[in-house]
């Protein structure tokens, strides 16, 4: 289970996408994880035959867990983390682990979930029999065990026919004291929905007879699950990385003018948006400010030599990813323009790619959609800058001794302190702006 930022602890394999016997190469997608922040598409980092799979769908497991064996791959790992095996006997072909896991004792070898699972339902490792590689026992050992030592259960009378209440339909419940058991709902499946329980409100229910508006249990409304992750991330990253603030108004008048010229000679799928200049000018401006592009690890900075630009961008389910657009400064804007918009659809379906998440050197983030002027975000861990747009807004400005309305946008910096200081900082904000005075030459 490969981490797939810096946030994440733990995974849950929701889909294979290979089968034993799979000739793979590097970079094919085999597996698709579920992260609390949103579900990705994992490439595979070696070449070779999928031996056997180790983590069935749906079961969650930590970072650094093996996900499967590959036959005639090199181990990505390095010799002191794989864990010893027996000799291979002659003419037997030893497959080869994608990640390693923890080294375990060599008795009552399992794996991290299995241990959990296993003190969760008091279940003895020492008298199973693991069923995993080398007899490492498995979550899947736990449970059965867990299941013959179990009493069977008595008869239960039959369930209830389970309530679908729209989101929308439990807030005006809740609202108005509306009993849901007694709304007959008209939407599919027998869903009840907020326009049935507005008809409830009013006693004009499908009854005919107000319900009643007593006795109403409250139902309360989660926070997104995707959202706990970031917050973490966010909090250590204020905590620890020392930030400064800079931010900058830059004029876009000959940048929105150029765009226009180009964009009524394209046809309208084709057309470009005016945030893949922004993009464009940001990864360009890196180039005189690298100091702004890579990350912080070990106590030092390690640049980047290429600008991998991640982009944050809101799900629908709750939260902020920002996946990358790799080698963002050398692709032209048409490219760039597909690529954003392909990124944003798929980070919304939930199909982005484990390399999309963990390879970006720097973020940028454009609430001007938001009705935003200007935001000063919070760095990314371990990137060292993220760059903030807000929207476009027609302000007083003064060009060539004449003061007119020009449409304005403030771009911002928060910057790592150790890799950067105010200095170059300002220098890196020059540079964009600059670049974005020649849209011509993006």
């Amino acid at each position: 289970m490969p981490s797939l930022g810096a946030d994440m602890t733990a995974g849950t394999v929701t889909k294979w996408l290979v089968k034993p016997g799979d000739v793979v190469k590097r970079g094919d997608v085999v597996v698709e994880v579920e992260t609390d922040k949103a579900a990705m598409e994992v490439e595979i980092f070696q070449g070779g035959t999928i031996s056997k799979l180790l983590v069935p769908e749906g079961e969650k497991v930590p970072v650094g867990t093996a996900l499967a064996l590959v036959e005639g791959a090199v181990p990505a790992v390095t010799a002191p983390e794989i864990m010893p095996s027996p000799p291979v006997p002659a003419g037997r072909v030893e497959a080869a682990p994608v990640m390693a896991q923890t080294p375990t004792a060599p008795a009552q070898r399992a794996t991290p979930t299995a241990r959990v699972v296993a003190h969760r339902l008091g279940v003895d490792l020492a008298t199973l029999t693991g069923t995993g590689v080398d007899g490492c026992i498995t979550r899947a050992d736990v449970e059965h065990a867990a299941v013959r030592r179990a009493p069977t259960p008595p008869p239960r009378e039959p369930a209830a026919r389970r309530l679908l209440v729209s989101p929308r339909a439990q807030r005006l419940a809740r609202e108005h004291g509306i009993e849901i058991s007694g709304v007959a709902g008209s939407g599919p499946g027998g869903s009840i929905t907020g326009a049935d329980i507005e008809k409830a409100i009013t006693g004009r229910g499908p009854t005919g007879v107000a319900p009643a508006r007593v006795g109403v249990t409250p139902v309360p409304v989660p926070q997104p699950a995707k959202r706990g992750p970031l917050v973490q991330l966010m909090e250590r990253s204020n905590r620890e990385v020392p930030h400064y603030y800079l931010g900058a108004d830059v004029d876009m008048s000959r940048a929105l003018a150029w765009l226009a010229s180009e964009n009524a000679k394209r046809p309208v799928t084709e057309r470009v948006l005016y945030s893949v200049l922004l993009l464009k000018a940001t990864a360009m401006a890196v180039h005189d400010v690298p100091e702004v592009n890579g990350y912080w690890t070990d106590g030092e900075f390690r640049p980047s030599s290429e600008v991998n630009l991640g982009v944050a961008i809101s799900i629908r389910s709750g939260g902020l990813v920002a996946p990358a657009i790799a080698d963002a400064a050398n692709k032209p804007l048409d490219q760039l323009m597909r690529e954003l918009s392909d990124l944003v659809q798929r980070a919304r379906a939930g199909r982005l790619r484990a390399s999309e998440m963990t390879s970006g050197t720097i973020t940028i983030t454009n609430l001007g959609e938001q009705g935003v002027d200007y935001v000063y975000g919070v760095i990314y861990p371990p990137q060292v800058a993220l760059v903030g747009f807000g929207r476009i807004t027609e302000r007083p400005w003064a060009s060539n001794g004449m003061v007119g309305a020009h449409p304005v946008i403030t771009v911002t910096l928060a910057a790592d302190h150790r890799a950067s200081d105010g200095h170059r900082g300002g220098r890196f904000l020059t540079a964009i702006s600059h670049l974005l005075q020649e849209p011509e030459h993006l």
